[in-house]
């Protein structure tokens, strides 16, 4: 008998393949960004600003309730070049009254702030809910859902929004919850929640839909798992991605409607500032003291673009498909 060479084992070059997690490829292409670290640097030191707002106030001796009368005439203009900037007030004064202009900007981005990111995620919330039991139990839950969702979306929420102010705000204060500024805050809050969670629950209905038909959750249907812990155990961890996406972009959305309806007088008023009450009162000087304009409607403009610009990197780099690679 002749006996069969064996066949000896033949080992596999190394080619230098590394595996990377879906969370190390998301946060290659953002780095790969050029856009995405300068835009995350600016949006972070904002919201940093806007939270110690107070100590940063006190560590370069700036107040946003004390008068200098030694920055302004006695007709209440400003002393010296571009709305009375100096070491001691680097953004200059408001005109009339001495009040530093990036110490009032800093508190009233608090506000702002307040106002956006409490708006934002009640619109997360909602719109979450809504979205997944519409796209899961489909049938009588997305029709009546789906209703209701077209009965707000056709509202014009602009006009709705100013239109309701007083009477809401009024009833806010009846009811004891809130008083003056604070009634104001909470309006806008629930207002723009009210109004803003339809877009977003559209979003997570077409996820949902597609999300219900993989194999994976056909697969826990038949095994007898509740829909309960479908829908917290394989749908809820498959939708961070435009929940985190929508947060992004939303932010800075909110950011500008709080600006927009506080000019229009719906937010706060004084003696506490916002930008938009800011940028309402500059309007009285723009002729004379155009620093007093510029300086808070540049600031709006570049907190918006920062975090858009955040939010736009986010999603090239969640998305598998982004040409960011």
């Amino acid at each position: 008998m002749t006996s069969v060479p064996r066949m000896q084992s033949v080992k596999a070059p190394d080619i230098g393949l590394v595996s990377r997690s879906p969370r190390e490829l998301a946060w290659r292409r953002f780095r790969a960004n050029k856009i995405a670290i300068p835009s995350a640097i600016a949006s972070f030191s904002i919201a940093f600003i806007a939270i110690f707002a107070p100590l940063i106030a006190w560590v370069i001796n700036v107040s946003p309730i004390e008068r200098d009368a030694n920055a302004i005439t006695s007709r209440g203009e400003t002393i010296g070049s571009l709305g009375g900037i100096s070491w001691n007030h680097p953004l200059g004064v408001e005109p009339g009254i001495g009040y530093d202009l990036l110490a009032r900007l800093m508190y009233g981005s608090r506000i702002s702030f307040m106002v956006a990111v409490i708006s934002t995620f009640a619109t997360v919330a909602l719109g979450l809910m809504i979205g997944i039991l519409s796209g899961y139990y489909r049938g009588r839950v997305d029709a009546i859902f789906g209703r209701f969702t077209d009965f707000l979306l056709s509202f014009p929420s602009f006009f709705m929004i100013i239109a309701l102010s007083v009477p809401m705000i009024q009833r806010i204060e009846k009811s004891g919850i809130a008083r003056d500024n604070g009634a104001r805050i909470l309006y806008l809050i629930l207002i723009l929640s009210f109004f803003g969670w339809p877009y977003f629950s559209r979003i997570i209905r077409s996820q949902v839909l597609s999300l219900r038909e993989r194999d994976y959750i056909v697969a826990a249907r038949a095994l007898g798992a509740s829909n309960r812990r479908i829908i917290f155990k394989e749908l809820l961890p498959n939708l961070w991605t435009p929940v985190i996406v929508y947060v992004s972009l939303a932010l800075p959305g909110y950011l500008a409607a709080e600006a927009v309806f506080s000019y229009l007088g719906v937010g706060v008023q004084p003696p506490s500032a916002t930008w938009g009450l800011i940028i309402a009162d500059s309007t009285k000087y723009i002729l004379n003291e155009p620093t007093y304009f510029f300086v808070p409607a540049l600031s709006l403009i570049l907190v918006v673009l920062s975090f858009n610009l955040l939010g736009d990197a986010i999603r090239d780099a969640l998305d598998p498909k982004s040409e960011h690679n």
